[in-house]
This record gives C-alpha cells, structure tokens and sequence, in this order.
C-alpha cells in the first residue's frame, strides 16, 4: 500500500515541505531514498525500538521510502516520527484519509517518547502557506510553533498519542498562544539592564537618546575595541 506523510527540511530560515512517500509491498527489504543524511538512515533502528515498546511492529515487509523532493539533503533525526507513520500507515496499521493535511515531525526515543527538534517557527509558517490543516510535533516546541495563527499545533509526548488521533481512539488538544498577550505580560520581565553595563556612559546616553526620540541604532564594534573594553572594565 502507497501512502504519504508529510515533514519539512529547513534550510536557513526557510522551510521546505517534504513528501515522505511510504510503499509497503510483498518481500522483506528496506529502502530508504532522497538524498537522506546518516542521521535519517538511522532512524530505521530508533523507529523499530520505539513501536516495539509501545506494543507495535514494523511490517514484515518489503518497505520503500522516498524522501521528495530529492534533490534537497534531509538532515537530522526529526524525521523518525513522519517516516514511523507513513510505514505505520503502509501496514494499513494507522488509517491514513487524514495524513495529508498535517505536517509530522518529531525524533523517537527507542521508549516511543519525543525529544524536542529545531527549526519548528519556518515549518509552521510554511505549513500554514502551503495550506495544512496543523502540525504535529514534539510537546517541547508546541508554543513555538503555536505563535503561527491560522493553524493547529497539536505538541505530543509519544508516538502512541499520534497513532491513537489518526485512528480516531483519542483526540489532541491544540496548543493556543496569545502573541499579544504573551508580549504585554513580559514588557516588564527584562533579564539584563544598563546596571549590568560597566561604563561605556557615552553608549548608554546615546542608547537612551534613541529610545526617547523612537530612533533606530546602530552599533560597530570592533574586536580590539571589545577586548579593550573587558580588559579596562
């Protein structure tokens, strides 16, 4: 059976949707293709452990996997959760009608639980343009990535969680973040001030000048400066 998950390599700052096409068919091989790092490959073995602690195998069968677009390097071990799914999926183990419209991403502990990923802001903004209904990830990045509106962020803590959503057993709460909320609260929760600055009156004068008259700053320094400033304060 042919399914398809969906994850996103970023690049910089930018995110790239990608398309894990999962095949399951008769034999007992496994193949894994579009230009996959060693991180990637590896998850087979990461995927195997954590369904087996939760009570689940991989299908005792031919799997191939294709990582599209292929052209671009899929970097890193966020990927396990995708690709467990999409295999999952394959096996006609989880009911696939709505994989298509979220984006998974997530690395596996052998125990099936998650380990937070980076990069989750550029996905969820390109999963919001591309038009996927939410993301699912790693309960650690979940009000990170929940700053993106117009898009449901579900954070989960193991693979069963996502097994049990898209078999309909248990539902996933959204995580909700106020941006302007989150912003007016912490106005007043500075971690450093001008107190913590030994000297360098001139800078801070000019620093205040600028906020007062609602400036923009710029600020050079050179490392001979920077070193003389450490050394003499």
């Amino acid at each position: 059976m042919l399914v398809k998950t969906y994850g996103s390599a970023v690049q910089g700052i930018n995110a790239t949707i990608v398309t894990i096409e999962v095949n399951v068919n008769q034999g007992i091989r496994f193949f894994l293709v579009g230009l996959p790092d060693n991180a990637v490959k590896e998850s087979h073995e990461r995927i195997a452990s954590a369904l087996d602690y939760k009570g689940y195998k991989l299908p005792r069968k031919q799997i191939t996997i294709n990582m599209a677009p292929a052209d671009i390097r899929k970097e890193g071990s966020a990927y396990d959760l995708p690709l467990a799914i999409g295999m999952l999926a394959g096996a006609e183990t989880i009911q696939s009608e709505e994989l298509e419209r979220y984006v998974i991403m997530g690395e596996l502990s052998l125990d099936g639980s998650l380990q937070p990923i980076k990069g989750v802001l550029p996905i969820a903004i390109k999963a919001r343009e591309e038009g996927f209904k939410g993301f699912i990830l790693p309960k650690q990045n979940a009000r990170e990535a929940a700053v993106v509106n117009n898009l449901e962020v579900y954070g989960v803590e193991s693979i069963t969680e996502v097994i049990d959503f898209f078999n309909g057993a248990s539902k996933l709460e959204p995580t909700i973040v106020n941006t302007r909320e989150e912003f007016f609260n912490n106005l007043s929760h500075i971690e450093i001030n001008f107190s913590d600055v030994k000297g360098q009156e001139n800078v801070k004068r000019a620093l205040e000048v600028a906020a007062a008259g609602g400036h923009n700053i710029i600020i050079f320094c050179t490392i001979i400066q920077l070193l003389k400033i450490y050394i003499y304060n």
